[in-house]
Protein backbone atom coordinates (compact mmCIF):
# COMPACT_ATOMS: atom_id res chain seq x y z
CA UNK A 1 0.00 0.00 0.00
CA UNK A 2 1.39 3.05 -0.58
CA UNK A 3 1.69 6.48 1.49
CA UNK A 4 2.56 9.94 0.80
CA UNK A 5 6.58 10.19 0.62
CA UNK A 6 7.49 13.35 3.36
CA UNK A 7 5.80 12.00 6.16
CA UNK A 8 8.45 12.57 9.04
CA UNK A 9 11.34 10.41 10.05
CA UNK A 10 9.45 9.52 13.01
CA UNK A 11 6.39 8.76 11.72
CA UNK A 12 7.67 6.41 8.92
CA UNK A 13 9.78 4.75 12.07
CA UNK A 14 6.03 4.23 13.85
CA UNK A 15 4.01 0.81 13.32
CA UNK A 16 0.49 2.15 12.67
CA UNK A 17 -1.03 1.48 16.10
CA UNK A 18 -4.73 0.95 18.15
CA UNK A 19 -4.01 0.75 21.50
CA UNK A 20 -6.71 -0.72 22.09
CA UNK A 21 -8.91 -2.72 19.35
CA UNK A 22 -12.84 -1.58 20.21
CA UNK A 23 -15.61 -3.62 20.69
CA UNK A 24 -16.95 -2.85 17.70
CA UNK A 25 -14.26 -3.98 15.71
CA UNK A 26 -14.31 -7.34 17.87
CA UNK A 27 -17.84 -7.46 16.78
CA UNK A 28 -16.86 -6.48 12.71
CA UNK A 29 -14.26 -9.01 12.64
CA UNK A 30 -15.94 -12.08 14.39
CA UNK A 31 -19.27 -11.04 13.21
CA UNK A 32 -20.95 -11.66 16.00
CA UNK A 33 -22.73 -8.85 18.30
CA UNK A 34 -21.45 -8.05 22.00
CA UNK A 35 -23.72 -9.26 24.27
CA UNK A 36 -22.34 -8.03 27.41
CA UNK A 37 -19.87 -5.10 26.79
CA UNK A 38 -18.13 -5.62 30.05
CA UNK A 39 -14.40 -5.05 28.78
CA UNK A 40 -13.55 -1.30 28.28
CA UNK A 41 -13.81 0.27 31.71
CA UNK A 42 -16.90 2.50 30.55
CA UNK A 43 -20.15 2.90 32.77
CA UNK A 44 -22.89 0.20 31.68
CA UNK A 45 -24.89 2.48 34.31
CA UNK A 46 -24.86 5.24 32.02
CA UNK A 47 -25.37 9.17 32.96
CA UNK A 48 -27.61 10.65 35.39
CA UNK A 49 -31.30 11.09 33.49
CA UNK A 50 -30.59 14.63 34.91
CA UNK A 51 -27.47 14.33 32.31
CA UNK A 52 -29.39 13.22 29.54
CA UNK A 53 -32.00 15.98 30.10
CA UNK A 54 -28.95 18.71 29.93
CA UNK A 55 -27.82 16.67 26.90
CA UNK A 56 -31.40 17.22 24.81
CA UNK A 57 -31.62 20.38 25.88
CA UNK A 58 -27.69 21.15 24.33
CA UNK A 59 -28.36 19.52 21.39
CA UNK A 60 -30.58 21.56 19.81
CA UNK A 61 -27.46 24.21 20.08
CA UNK A 62 -24.79 21.73 18.78
CA UNK A 63 -24.43 23.65 15.67
CA UNK A 64 -22.39 26.02 17.84
CA UNK A 65 -18.70 25.78 18.64
CA UNK A 66 -18.03 25.19 22.19
CA UNK A 67 -16.94 27.61 24.41
CA UNK A 68 -12.89 27.72 23.77
CA UNK A 69 -12.50 29.19 27.16
CA UNK A 70 -14.47 26.62 28.81
CA UNK A 71 -15.55 28.91 31.29
CA UNK A 72 -18.63 27.26 32.45
CA UNK A 73 -17.06 23.89 33.45
CA UNK A 74 -13.70 25.41 34.97
CA UNK A 75 -16.59 27.35 37.51
CA UNK A 76 -18.43 24.22 37.90
CA UNK A 77 -15.48 22.30 38.54
CA UNK A 78 -13.79 24.74 40.85
CA UNK A 79 -17.01 25.57 43.07
CA UNK A 80 -16.83 21.51 43.54
CA UNK A 81 -13.44 20.73 43.93
CA UNK A 82 -12.58 23.64 46.18
CA UNK A 83 -10.05 25.96 44.23
CA UNK A 84 -9.36 28.38 41.52
CA UNK A 85 -10.73 28.16 38.25
CA UNK A 86 -7.05 28.93 37.35
CA UNK A 87 -5.65 25.31 38.58
CA UNK A 88 -7.71 23.65 36.05
CA UNK A 89 -7.21 22.59 31.83
CA UNK A 90 -10.07 21.03 30.13
CA UNK A 91 -9.58 18.16 27.68
CA UNK A 92 -10.95 15.31 25.39
CA UNK A 93 -10.87 13.10 27.86
CA UNK A 94 -7.95 12.04 29.47
CA UNK A 95 -6.41 10.60 26.32
CA UNK A 96 -6.16 13.74 24.96
CA UNK A 97 -4.73 15.38 27.93
CA UNK A 98 -1.86 13.23 27.98
CA UNK A 99 -0.97 13.82 24.46
CA UNK A 100 -0.84 17.25 25.68
CA UNK A 101 1.33 16.93 28.36
CA UNK A 102 4.05 14.64 26.07
CA UNK A 103 3.95 17.40 23.60
CA UNK A 104 4.67 19.76 26.06
CA UNK A 105 7.53 18.59 27.97
CA UNK A 106 9.30 15.93 25.75
CA UNK A 107 11.09 16.18 22.63
CA UNK A 108 13.02 12.92 20.84
CA UNK A 109 14.86 10.62 22.72
CA UNK A 110 13.79 11.99 25.98
CA UNK A 111 13.56 9.24 28.70
CA UNK A 112 9.99 9.15 30.30
CA UNK A 113 9.09 6.59 33.22
CA UNK A 114 6.43 4.56 33.73
CA UNK A 115 5.02 1.50 34.66
CA UNK A 116 5.91 -1.84 32.31
CA UNK A 117 2.33 -3.03 31.89
CA UNK A 118 0.62 -0.37 32.08
CA UNK A 119 -2.21 2.48 30.70
CA UNK A 120 -0.63 1.88 26.69
CA UNK A 121 -2.39 4.82 25.37
CA UNK A 122 0.60 6.78 27.25
CA UNK A 123 2.76 5.15 25.51
CA UNK A 124 1.51 5.55 22.42
CA UNK A 125 1.78 8.88 22.91
CA UNK A 126 4.98 8.90 23.95
CA UNK A 127 5.83 6.92 21.07
CA UNK A 128 4.63 9.82 18.85
CA UNK A 129 6.46 11.90 20.26
CA UNK A 130 10.30 10.04 19.84
CA UNK A 131 10.18 9.64 23.31
CA UNK A 132 11.79 6.65 24.78
CA UNK A 133 10.09 4.94 27.23
CA UNK A 134 11.62 3.67 30.86
CA UNK A 135 9.85 1.06 32.48
CA UNK A 136 9.99 -0.48 35.75
CA UNK A 137 8.29 -3.56 36.38
CA UNK A 138 4.76 -3.95 38.58
CA UNK A 139 6.10 -5.80 42.01
CA UNK A 140 3.19 -7.93 43.46
CA UNK A 141 0.67 -6.94 41.04
CA UNK A 142 0.70 -2.80 41.87
CA UNK A 143 3.02 -0.06 40.67
CA UNK A 144 5.98 0.05 42.32
CA UNK A 145 7.09 3.57 43.48
CA UNK A 146 10.45 3.32 44.45
CA UNK A 147 10.99 1.60 41.45
CA UNK A 148 9.88 4.58 39.77
CA UNK A 149 11.69 7.49 41.55
CA UNK A 150 15.41 5.35 41.35
CA UNK A 151 14.39 5.14 37.30
CA UNK A 152 13.44 9.12 37.23
CA UNK A 153 17.17 10.01 38.96
CA UNK A 154 19.09 7.48 36.92
CA UNK A 155 17.49 8.89 33.63
CA UNK A 156 17.18 11.91 34.48
CA UNK A 157 13.82 11.66 32.75
CA UNK A 158 11.52 14.98 32.37
CA UNK A 159 8.61 13.55 32.64
CA UNK A 160 7.01 9.71 35.10
CA UNK A 161 3.18 8.75 34.66
CA UNK A 162 1.97 6.94 37.59
CA UNK A 163 -1.85 5.72 37.76
CA UNK A 164 -4.19 5.92 41.47
CA UNK A 165 -6.03 3.61 41.25
CA UNK A 166 -3.91 2.22 38.69
CA UNK A 167 -5.43 0.47 35.11
CA UNK A 168 -4.86 -2.69 34.40
CA UNK A 169 -4.58 -4.21 37.71
CA UNK A 170 -6.59 -1.79 39.73
CA UNK A 171 -4.49 -1.89 42.67
CA UNK A 172 -3.72 1.35 44.72
CA UNK A 173 -1.37 3.09 47.44
CA UNK A 174 -2.63 5.20 50.31
CA UNK A 175 -2.35 9.24 49.64
CA UNK A 176 0.62 9.61 52.39
CA UNK A 177 2.80 7.48 50.09
CA UNK A 178 1.65 9.67 46.66
CA UNK A 179 2.77 12.67 48.31
CA UNK A 180 5.54 11.35 49.59
CA UNK A 181 6.49 10.39 46.18
CA UNK A 182 5.88 13.48 44.72
CA UNK A 183 7.44 15.54 46.67
CA UNK A 184 10.86 13.40 46.61
CA UNK A 185 10.82 13.60 42.11
CA UNK A 186 12.95 15.93 41.17
CA UNK A 187 11.71 19.60 40.43
CA UNK A 188 12.49 18.68 36.68
CA UNK A 189 10.26 16.01 36.56
CA UNK A 190 6.71 16.32 35.51
CA UNK A 191 4.71 13.94 37.45
CA UNK A 192 1.05 12.85 35.81
CA UNK A 193 -0.85 11.50 38.31
CA UNK A 194 -3.37 9.77 36.50
CA UNK A 195 -6.58 9.75 39.18
CA UNK A 196 -9.23 8.42 36.45
CA UNK A 197 -11.19 6.37 39.23
CA UNK A 198 -10.49 8.47 41.73
CA UNK A 199 -14.40 8.44 42.45
CA UNK A 200 -14.34 4.63 43.17
CA UNK A 201 -11.22 4.70 45.16
CA UNK A 202 -11.28 4.42 49.01
CA UNK A 203 -11.18 8.32 50.20
CA UNK A 204 -7.76 7.98 51.73
CA UNK A 205 -6.07 7.01 48.56
CA UNK A 206 -6.82 10.43 46.67
CA UNK A 207 -4.61 13.68 48.33
CA UNK A 208 -6.03 16.13 49.20
CA UNK A 209 -6.30 19.29 46.64
CA UNK A 210 -3.98 20.83 49.09
CA UNK A 211 -1.14 18.89 49.60
CA UNK A 212 -0.05 18.80 46.06
CA UNK A 213 -1.41 22.14 45.00
CA UNK A 214 1.69 24.08 45.25
CA UNK A 215 3.90 21.73 43.31
CA UNK A 216 4.49 23.10 39.61
CA UNK A 217 5.37 19.72 38.93
CA UNK A 218 2.61 17.64 39.77
CA UNK A 219 -0.32 17.40 36.60
CA UNK A 220 -3.39 15.25 37.99
CA UNK A 221 -5.70 14.05 35.41
CA UNK A 222 -9.41 13.01 35.73
CA UNK A 223 -12.40 12.39 33.63
CA UNK A 224 -16.08 11.85 33.50
CA UNK A 225 -15.89 8.68 31.42
CA UNK A 226 -15.85 6.41 34.23
CA UNK A 227 -18.20 6.80 37.28
CA UNK A 228 -20.03 9.42 35.57
CA UNK A 229 -20.96 7.43 32.93
CA UNK A 230 -19.71 9.97 29.92
CA UNK A 231 -16.81 7.68 28.16
CA UNK A 232 -18.24 9.02 24.55
CA UNK A 233 -18.69 12.76 25.45
CA UNK A 234 -14.81 13.00 25.79
CA UNK A 235 -14.43 15.26 29.00
CA UNK A 236 -11.65 15.28 30.98
CA UNK A 237 -9.62 17.58 33.32
CA UNK A 238 -6.38 18.35 34.55
CA UNK A 239 -5.25 20.17 38.02
CA UNK A 240 -2.08 21.99 37.81
CA UNK A 241 -0.27 25.19 39.53
CA UNK A 242 -2.05 28.14 37.88
CA UNK A 243 1.10 28.57 35.62
CA UNK A 244 1.28 25.01 34.65
CA UNK A 245 -2.00 25.20 33.76
CA UNK A 246 -1.74 28.10 31.35
CA UNK A 247 0.70 25.83 29.44
CA UNK A 248 -2.17 23.68 27.94
CA UNK A 249 -3.68 27.23 26.58
CA UNK A 250 -0.06 26.99 23.76
CA UNK A 251 -0.95 23.86 22.51
CA UNK A 252 -4.62 22.40 23.06
CA UNK A 253 -7.35 22.12 20.16
CA UNK A 254 -9.55 25.26 21.64
CA UNK A 255 -12.52 23.75 19.48
CA UNK A 256 -11.65 20.49 20.95
CA UNK A 257 -14.85 20.19 23.51
CA UNK A 258 -17.89 19.41 21.88
CA UNK A 259 -20.98 21.16 23.26
CA UNK A 260 -22.92 18.26 24.09
CA UNK A 261 -20.47 16.46 26.00
CA UNK A 262 -19.69 20.34 28.08
CA UNK A 263 -22.86 20.01 29.06
CA UNK A 264 -23.27 16.71 30.35
CA UNK A 265 -20.32 17.16 32.33
CA UNK A 266 -21.83 20.44 34.22
CA UNK A 267 -25.36 18.27 34.78
CA UNK A 268 -23.17 15.29 36.03
CA UNK A 269 -20.60 17.34 38.24
CA UNK A 270 -24.22 18.66 40.18
CA UNK A 271 -26.04 15.71 40.16
CA UNK A 272 -23.42 14.13 43.36
CA UNK A 273 -26.63 12.22 44.28
CA UNK A 274 -26.72 9.88 41.30
CA UNK A 275 -22.73 9.37 41.00
CA UNK A 276 -23.12 7.84 44.66
CA UNK A 277 -25.96 5.67 43.80
CA UNK A 278 -23.76 4.51 40.65
CA UNK A 279 -20.52 4.41 42.77
CA UNK A 280 -22.60 1.80 45.24
CA UNK A 281 -23.68 -0.19 42.05
CA UNK A 282 -20.02 -0.46 41.44
CA UNK A 283 -19.15 -1.56 44.55
CA UNK A 284 -21.60 -4.58 44.12
CA UNK A 285 -20.56 -5.54 40.82
CA UNK A 286 -17.19 -5.52 41.76
CA UNK A 287 -18.17 -8.14 44.48
CA UNK A 288 -20.34 -9.89 41.70
CA UNK A 289 -17.46 -10.02 39.56
CA UNK A 290 -15.12 -11.50 42.63
CA UNK A 291 -17.92 -13.85 43.65
CA UNK A 292 -17.73 -15.45 39.83
CA UNK A 293 -14.67 -15.47 39.68
CA UNK A 294 -13.69 -17.57 43.05
CA UNK A 295 -16.55 -20.06 42.34
CA UNK A 296 -14.88 -20.60 38.99
CA UNK A 297 -11.44 -21.40 41.24
CA UNK A 298 -9.62 -18.05 39.65
CA UNK A 299 -8.54 -15.16 41.73
CA UNK A 300 -9.58 -11.89 41.84
CA UNK A 301 -7.82 -9.06 42.92
CA UNK A 302 -8.40 -6.51 45.08
CA UNK A 303 -9.62 -3.40 43.30
CA UNK A 304 -10.36 0.38 43.48
CA UNK A 305 -11.61 0.97 40.21
CA UNK A 306 -14.96 -0.07 38.11
CA UNK A 307 -13.03 -3.45 36.70
CA UNK A 308 -11.62 -6.60 38.70
CA UNK A 309 -8.39 -8.32 37.37
CA UNK A 310 -8.46 -11.75 37.71
CA UNK A 311 -5.67 -14.34 38.52
CA UNK A 312 -6.40 -16.82 36.12
CA UNK A 313 -3.24 -19.17 37.54
CA UNK A 314 -1.43 -19.72 34.59
CA UNK A 315 0.07 -17.72 31.61
CA UNK A 316 -1.14 -15.45 29.05
CA UNK A 317 -2.03 -18.36 26.52
CA UNK A 318 -4.38 -19.66 28.46
CA UNK A 319 -5.95 -15.97 29.84
CA UNK A 320 -5.92 -15.26 26.15
CA UNK A 321 -8.28 -18.13 25.26
CA UNK A 322 -10.90 -16.93 27.49
CA UNK A 323 -10.98 -13.21 26.43
CA UNK A 324 -11.40 -15.19 22.66
CA UNK A 325 -13.72 -17.95 24.12
CA UNK A 326 -16.15 -15.55 26.31
CA UNK A 327 -16.82 -13.42 22.94
CA UNK A 328 -16.69 -15.82 19.94
CA UNK A 329 -18.59 -18.50 22.07
CA UNK A 330 -20.86 -16.05 24.44
CA UNK A 331 -20.80 -12.69 23.10
CA UNK A 332 -19.15 -11.37 26.19
CA UNK A 333 -16.20 -8.98 25.77
CA UNK A 334 -13.88 -8.69 28.48
CA UNK A 335 -10.01 -7.48 27.96
CA UNK A 336 -6.90 -8.74 29.97
CA UNK A 337 -3.47 -6.66 30.53
CA UNK A 338 -0.63 -6.84 27.69
CA UNK A 339 2.61 -7.90 29.27
CA UNK A 340 3.79 -10.23 31.54
CA UNK A 341 3.69 -11.60 34.59
CA UNK A 342 0.06 -9.44 34.48
CA UNK A 343 -1.01 -11.12 31.52
CA UNK A 344 -1.59 -14.37 33.24
CA UNK A 345 -4.99 -11.92 34.54
CA UNK A 346 -8.30 -11.10 32.91
CA UNK A 347 -10.11 -8.27 33.46
CA UNK A 348 -13.67 -7.46 33.77
CA UNK A 349 -15.43 -4.26 34.24
CA UNK A 350 -18.49 -3.62 36.49
CA UNK A 351 -21.90 -3.85 34.92
CA UNK A 352 -25.34 -4.02 35.22
CA UNK A 353 -26.96 -7.42 36.50
CA UNK A 354 -28.33 -8.82 33.26
CA UNK A 355 -24.45 -8.46 32.02
CA UNK A 356 -23.28 -9.88 35.24
CA UNK A 357 -25.35 -12.53 34.59
CA UNK A 358 -24.14 -13.60 31.31
CA UNK A 359 -20.41 -13.51 32.58
CA UNK A 360 -21.68 -15.79 35.45
CA UNK A 361 -23.40 -18.39 32.81
CA UNK A 362 -20.44 -18.18 30.32
CA UNK A 363 -17.22 -18.80 32.32
CA UNK A 364 -17.25 -22.26 33.60
CA UNK A 365 -18.53 -22.83 30.06
CA UNK A 366 -15.41 -21.42 28.50
CA UNK A 367 -13.32 -22.92 31.25
CA UNK A 368 -14.90 -26.33 31.01
CA UNK A 369 -14.39 -26.59 27.16
CA UNK A 370 -10.76 -25.50 27.71
CA UNK A 371 -9.83 -27.91 30.12
CA UNK A 372 -11.36 -30.95 28.05
CA UNK A 373 -9.14 -29.52 24.83
CA UNK A 374 -6.45 -29.29 27.02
Amino acid sequence: MSAFSRFTPLIQSLPATIPFVGPEAIERQRGRKVAARIGANESGFGPANSVLLAMQQAAGETWKYADPENYDLKQALAGHLGISPANIAIGEGIDGLLGQIVRLIIEPGMPVVTSFGAYPTFNYHVAGHGGRLVTVPYVDDREDLDGLLAAVKRENAPLVYFANPDNPMGSWWPADRIVEFAHALPETTLLILDEAYSETAPPESIPTIDSLSDKPNVVRTRTFSKAYGLAGSRVGYALATPGTAAAFDKIRNHFGMNRVGVAAAIAALADQHYLRQVIARITESRDRISAIARDNGLKPLPSATNFVAIDCGRDATHARAIVDRLMSDHGVFIRMPGVAPLNRCIRVSTGPEAEMNLLEAALPDVLGSLAASS
